[in-house]
């Protein structure tokens, strides 16, 4: 969430860069400084009467001592009514700090200066493009109807078991999505992030540190009897990991990545973009999480962005990078690139990761710091992004890597497939 600190240095501004996210901010901003005129005002009470209490504490001994027995009594009267009144103004203290705190969760992220002005994905800004872009007959076939002649995944199979949305992979299908896993995993640990292991599930202080809640709990499965909710990305358990933590700053930078599967609602999706792979609830990612010093983040952001592009060119699959404009980015993002690959049977661009610097928004709600060489705490920047995800990948390479012979395994992941067509 955003900090008071950025609101009090220049409100119109914040209210002005949320705009670009089609948010109203004057209310809120307002009651928020407001409520802070009125926090001060109660912490000066407060601290007032709790010194005046240990002036009057002290005197009661003195008069004691000195035998003035009636004098203690008044004095201990006049105690226990200023605890009372303490009492009282610790409880608007309380009020009033809960309040900001719950409009502070309501406010999105701020979006930083390179974030175009949009209010749809129509005004996202393609940033840089590469990749061979296929040749495929006019009789290709998407990627659900090659799973099906090739066995590979089945659809109905996961409707039986489960629902829509939770296909079955089969065969070559499942050894060729354990090999992007790996692959993927492996490309990461080469490039220095550390691999965990995160739980599938999470409480709820966890979707309030990386502001799934209460922006997003429609979308998130609910396990209502334990009140956890199913991830619906590793960068939830991970960046979570750093809660409540303070750092070194030679500890600085934090990078892990992890594989895990993904479970999302998706509320309200229908029609073409959610056949086959292209929407699912359940699906496999590999996430990669970075913990940052302020000033090295959009350093930080560079490289995860070149480390997304590297991938997708060892798969040979055309892509582009997209910045968001505000109207499309999250609710936490304070600038989002997202990568599209084309699907040359479906003739559209697929999302495939979303790459993003959240700046101090999550790591405010995660209390996140870390200490510099002159023990000053600072909150961390926190970034993240998908490196990949796989529905839409395997969508693809399906779709554009179809011959009249089977299915050609791009030559990175054949070490792990132990096959190089599909057949």
């Amino acid at each position: 969430m955003l900090t008071l600190q950025q609101i009090k240095e220049n409100p119109a501004r914040v209210i002005q860069r949320l705009a670009i996210k089609g948010f109203k901010a004057d209310e809120p901003i307002a009651r928020i400084l407001e409520l802070d005129e009125r926090r001060r005002a109660l912490q000066l009470s407060n601290d007032n009467q709790a010194a005046q209490l240990k002036k009057m504490a002290a005197s009661i001994g003195a008069l004691m001592k000195q035998g003035k027995a009636d004098e203690a009594n008044e004095a201990k009267a006049t105690v226990a009514s200023l605890k009372e009144q303490q009492k009282e103004t610790a409880e608007q203290l309380a009020a009033v700090e809960a309040e900001s705190r719950n409009i502070l969760l309501t406010i999105p992220n701020i979006p930083c200066d390179m974030v175009p002005e949009g209010l749809t994905a129509d005004d996202n800004v393609v940033e840089r493009s590469g990749g061979p872009m296929p040749s495929l007959p006019a009789d290709a076939m998407p990627h659900w109807d090659l799973a099906r002649k090739y066995n590979l995944i089945d659809f109905d199979l996961g409707v039986k078991i489960t629902g829509a949305g939770f296909p079955v992979y089969i065969g070559k299908g499942a050894r060729l999505q354990r090999a992007l896993i790996q692959f993927f995993l492996d490309r990461a640990g080469e490039a220095g992030y550390i691999e965990v292991q995160p739980p599938y599930v999470v409480n709820e202080a966890s979707g309030y540190g990386t502001g799934q809640l209460p922006d997003k709990e429609g979308q998130m499965y609910l396990v209502t009897e334990d009140n956890l909710y199913l991830i619906p990305t590793a960068e939830v358990p991970v960046t979570n990991i750093y809660r409540d933590v303070i750092l070194d700053e030679r500890q600085l930078p934090v990078k892990n990545c992890a594989y895990s599967a993904c479970f999302r609602r998706e509320a309200g999706s229908y029609g073409k973009d959610v056949r086959g792979l292209n929407r699912l609830h359940q699906f496999d990612k590999v996430e990669i999480v970075r913990i940052e010093r302020p000033q090295d983040s959009y350093a930080a952001l560079e490289e995860m962005k070149d480390h997304v592009q590297s991938l997708l060119e060892d798969l040979g699959l055309p892509w582009h990078i997209l910045r968001l404009c505000g109207g499309d980015m999250s609710f936490t993002s304070a600038i989002t690139f997202d990568f599209e690959v084309y699907s040359a049977a479906q003739q559209r661009w697929l999302e495939v990761s979303s790459v993003s610097n959240f700046e101090t928004y999550q790591a405010n709600r995660l209390k996140c710091r870390y200490r510099n060489a002159d023990k000053k705490t600072t909150l961390c920047h926190t970034l993240n992004g998908s490196a990949l995800a796989l529905p839409r990948i395997m969508a693809a390479l399906l779709e554009n890597n179809q011959t009249p012979d089977g299915i050609i395994v791009p030559q990175c992941l054949r070490r792990y497939t132990g096959f190089d067509i599909i057949n």
